[in-house]
């Protein structure tokens, strides 16, 4: 073969693992699997967003099969790849013209020459890791078309936003099951989320379909329909990770509790660049689940020391499957982190969290709800000197500040982290059951499912999806449809009257986002 002239993925250098340690090279007939992320067809814009001028019944969103048609990758791009493929020795194991996605397999040896990196092993205080330094490079040819190419570096990328008391996960009398959070958010109770369904993602852990019938049981409620959907190898996996089980559990038990009538569908990968793209991707172009909310507990800081997680190109491919998301109607929740403001950043700087940082994510913050008598009283969720945790949010260092939020007039420097937010104190977390046992767990990681399932309810009463709802939260809602948190910090950032980077608008009074939804008048009410 004659030599080609080759040129970097621009955004996919790595450097090690903190702490981690080169132990020599990875073996050469291991089997590694990657996902190249393609454009868009060259003749293809940018997908229409609904924006906030218009309500859930004014908008119109394409079909997978029509948004495919004119935002996919073309048929001749899928082609190049296809044949880089064959020169290589690799083989094609799926490829897709709606996720803009080509996944191909090959042995350690073959991935080496192909992409001109070396594969070595690492071991780091976390664990070991296939790991490489310095860019990904491809034939200039493929350029123009390869955006990313993700898997070839199997680190773990995000951790589960789950917290437990410090002193134990047995139920305490703080606890709540998720039906009476949805009550004192005045979430509707007229509908059940028929006919719609939720996506979890999952990058570990699993569910026991007999706890979840017994917890259902015991909540007085019909088990929600769960399915488990393979990605990238990903399965569903109960008893080999706890503290994933417990993220699991949490996120069905809350979005099922909330709207038990929708079915819910959980895509587990592999914690992986690779894998969490893939899992987004898949969820949001799924024609035959067609999940209307999607809701991701799992992330990780956007930027940080010695390039932890994310490359910029894995950003980029994981923000571009989330636009997908809002281009189809497909409402994504995502938590804010469990850190506050430095997000669990060892310098002493600010970070958010991603994928929550994503413009085309609801990021989902966390307060402390305090509940006595009829009173309820919520501040900012800051337990770190208990180390129980306190909410993620602030300014993204990637991501510019985006027209909901200017049009909201915040004049932010960046995205602003969260846009909601909801109980997440574990002194006053969600009664869940776990692998056979009651616990008490809170984090944002409960937001995000708690919100699916609010949107769930939102979209079977009006009729249709909600959709990209950021741009409506900030522009058409009326008084009173969400209660602003003025007390407390997530460490950098203040709560304030209005959004703030602690508990962004505040949290829900469902009924009153349904009127506003509905273009009702709150006087009406």
């Amino acid at each position: 073969m004659p030599s080609e002239k080759r040129v970097a993925i621009a955004g996919s250098d790595r450097t090690p693992l903190p702490g981690a340690r080169r132990i020599g090279p990875a073996d050469p007939g291991e089997i590694v699997q990657v996902t190249a992320v393609l454009r868009r067809r060259p003749s293809s814009k940018a997908p229409a967003i609904p924006n906030a001028s218009l309500l859930p019944h004014e908008r119109m969103h394409p079909t997978r099969e029509e948004f495919a048609a004119v935002h996919g990758a073309a048929a001749e791009d899928l082609a190049k790849i296809e044949e880089f493929a064959h020169e290589h020795g690799l083989t094609v194991v799926e490829s897709s013209a709606a996720r803009r996605s080509v996944v191909l397999t090959g042995t350690v040896a073959q991935m080496n020459a192909a992409f001109s990196v070396t594969l070595d092993k690492y071991e780091h205080p976390g664990g070991s890791y296939r790991g490489r330094t310095g860019a990904v490079t491809i034939p200039e040819n493929l350029a123009p078309i390869v955006q990313s190419v993700l898997g070839l570096d199997n680190r773990p990328v995000a951790k589960p936003h789950i917290r437990r008391k410090a002193t134990g996960p047995q139920a305490t009398p703080g606890g709540f099951p998720p039906t009476k959070i949805a009550q004192l958010y005045s979430f509707p109770t007229e509908v059940n989320g028929h006919g719609q369904t939720i996506a979890i993602l999952e990058l570990g852990g699993g569910y026991r379909t007999t706890d979840l019938r017994k917890y259902f049981n015991e909540l007085g409620l019909t088990a929600p329909k769960v399915s488990a959907v393979s990605v990238d190898g990903g399965h569903n996996r109960p008893g080999v990770d706890p503290n994933a089980d417990g993220e699991v559990m949490l996120d069905i038990e809350v979005a099922g509790a909330v709207a038990p009538g929708a079915k819910i569908a959980v895509y587990f990968a592999p914690n992986t660049d690779q894998g969490f793209h893939d899992a987004i991707s898949k969820a949001a172009h799924d024609a035959v689940r067609k999940p209307s909310v999607i809701s991701i507990s799992w992330g990780g800081p956007e930027t940080g020391p010695a390039n932890e997680a994310w490359t910029p190109q894995a950003i980029n491919a994981m923000n571009s499957a989330l636009e997908d998301a809002a281009a189809l109607g497909v409402t994504v929740t995502i938590a804010s982190g469990d850190n506050g403001s430095t997000d669990g950043v060892s310098d002493n700087q600010s970070h958010v969290d991603f994928p929550a940082s994503s413009p085309f994510a609801l990021g989902c913050g966390g307060t402390k709800l305090t509940v006595s008598g009829s009173t309820t009283t919520e501040v900012v969720w800051n337990e770190l000197a208990k180390n129980e945790g306190a909410t993620g949010g602030g300014i993204s260092g990637v991501f510019p500040m985006p027209d909901y939020q200017s049009q909201a007039d915040l004049k932010l420097a960046g995205r602003g982290v969260p846009d909601v937010s909801g109980d997440a104190d574990p002194e006053t977390g969600y009664v869940v059951l776990v692998d056979g046992r009651q616990q008490v767990i809170g984090g944002t990681s409960a937001v995000a499912p708690l919100y699916a399932g609010l949107i769930a309810l939102l979209n079977q009463q009006l009729g249709q999806p909600v959709g990209f709802v950021n741009p409506l939260l900030y522009t058409k809602m009326n008084p009173g449809s969400f209660r602003d948190i003025t007390s407390g910090n997530n460490g950098a950032f203040k709560a304030t009257t209005g959004w703030d980077a602690c508990t962004g608008l505040g949290t829900p009074n469902g009924a009153g986002i349904l009127r506003s939804l509905s273009g009702t008048a709150a006087a009406s009410a």
